[in-house]
């Protein structure tokens, strides 16, 4: 995968301060108040940072924690590291591409895994799933 490489000026200018703060300054945001928090819809949630896809909406679930939660990552697209700020042990997890600041992983998620990858909304966007469109009844699709 190739690697996202940017000054923190550039990182600066390319994301809103409350993104730079989570994915540059291992912030977190309020629990219960981000954008992908109640989110339903089919779709991709990538990186804020760099756009690689991290996490699939089917892997997302409601933990009851206030950040939007998931069992598992697409691929290799995050890393994780051991985190012991705040005086907590803690699992940080960074996206693989940038290298930024999503959120902690634990070990109190669904089967099979048992993972539960809690993750800033600001650390995240989102690409819908696009439905296909269904041609009309009594109408002819073909040429």
């Amino acid at each position: 995968m190739a690697q996202v490489r940017k000054t923190e000026e550039e990182w600066k200018k390319t994301l809103s301060p409350e993104a730079y703060r989570i994915l540059r300054e291992k912030g977190t945001e309020q629990a219960f108040t981000g954008r992908h928090l109640e989110n339903k819809k089919s779709g991709m949630y990538t990186c804020a940072g760099c756009g690689s896809a991290l996490f699939s909406s089917g892997r997302k679930f409601n933990s009851g924690t206030g950040w939007p939660s998931f069992s598992q990552a697409t691929g290799d697209s995050v890393t994780t590291k051991p985190d012991t700020d705040h005086l907590m042990r803690r699992t940080e997890v960074l996206c693989s591409k940038c290298g930024g600041h999503l959120g902690h992983v634990f070990d109190d998620g669904p089967a099979p895994a048992g993972k539960r990858y809690c993750i800033n909304s600001l650390a995240l966007g989102f690409q819908e799933k696009k439905e296909p469109i269904k041609g009309k009844p009594g109408k002819s699709s073909g040429p």
